[in-house]
């Protein structure tokens, strides 16, 4: 039986040193005891016979791995715990990412809107790639040490203080959370840092909106405020309930308002830089603009109905 010992020992060398010989022992009775079945069968078996049967059981690395499944690279017991900390990590640099950029292309003369937007991809990716390598090797030795987690908060919890049911939208994805942070952070940077500006700085600046606009996003800096808080508070618990609700039909409703405000004013620009006179004239950037703040409020104010509907649905269920 050579092809069976060939077989074997394929299996054997998927396999680590230390369970080859019991492992291939084992299969070795597996295999002869279906050859001896099918021999009574069919008489002395050809070569051909012996292969298909082998065919059958299935590749060598496969089988070696039915026998000893290949360990993950990250264990089951901290998959969940990987996930959200590497959607904390990447949610932090996207925003400080955001701060960085915008500072940057508030600060320079001959950054334009899409270089501002490559270099904020630009240094996400790189922070990303550095941050992803660095919670997964991270993960990695500590599933290679540890089966199981012996963390406090899945060792010592009760079930009475497990949140409610609820429905499925009531649950806050992290993405979501982090996503209106640098929104909030970046319009705060665009409002008021050139504030913080000489005269020959602000000169320099590639300001696209009017001073209006401008000090109308300055009134809307509490609203703003208010957005982080909600924002911070959804991390603490991510649970979408009567009063976070309340608080995002507020924030979202603000906004809505201020963005068909902004829509209205004429004129919304100032006279763009040179680069931009090249390609767009300044009524179609203006219809641009107000397109684009018009969606804005659309979205927002969809958002505030989506809410006031969500807040119907929880006090239904009370």
């Amino acid at each position: 039986m050579e092809l069976v010992k060939r077989y074997i020992a394929a299996v054997q060398r998927e396999l680590p040193e230390q369970k080859r010989e019991e492992i291939g022992r084992e299969l070795n009775a597996n295999i002869m005891d279906q050859l001896d079945a099918l021999s009574e069968q069919q008489g002395e078996l050809t070569a051909s016979a012996v292969s298909a049967v082998l065919k059958q059981l299935g590749h060598p690395r496969t089988v070696a791995q039915q026998f000893v499944p290949p360990l993950p690279i990250i264990s089951s017991a901290y998959m969940s715990l990987y996930i959200n900390t590497l959607f904390m990590v990447l949610g932090v640099l996207f925003v400080l990412q955001v701060i960085g950029s915008s500072m940057a292309w508030l600060g320079s003369a001959n950054m334009g809107l899409l270089g501002y937007l490559f270099n904020l991809a630009r240094g996400f990716m790189e922070d990303a790639y550095f941050a992803f390598t660095a919670i997964t090797i991270g993960f990695w030795l500590m599933s290679r040490k540890q089966p199981e987690p012996k963390s406090c908060s899945t060792k010592n919890w009760l079930p009475e203080q497990l949140p409610a049911a609820g429905q499925t939208w009531q649950h806050i994805k992290l993405q979501d959370i982090f996503t209106d942070l640098a929104t909030y952070i970046f319009l705060l940077v665009v409002i008021w840092y050139p504030q913080f500006m000489s005269t020959e700085q602000l000169a320099n600046i590639n300001m696209l909106l009017s001073d209006q606009v401008m000090l109308i996003l300055q009134w809307a800096t509490p609203v703003i405020a208010l957005g982080i808080g909600c924002s911070l508070w959804q991390l603490r618990t991510r649970l979408w309930n009567k009063n976070r609700l309340i608080m995002n039909v507020v924030v979202n409703f603000h906004f809505a308002g201020f963005a068909v405000l902004i829509a209205t004013i004429t004129p919304l620009l100032q006279v763009p830089v040179v680069s931009l006179q090249k390609v767009f004239t300044l009524l179609q950037l203006e219809r641009t603009a107000v397109i684009v703040f018009v969606v804005i409020a659309l979205i927002t104010a969809w958002e505030v109905v989506r809410d006031i509907w969500r807040l119907r649905i929880l006090g239904s269920t009370h």
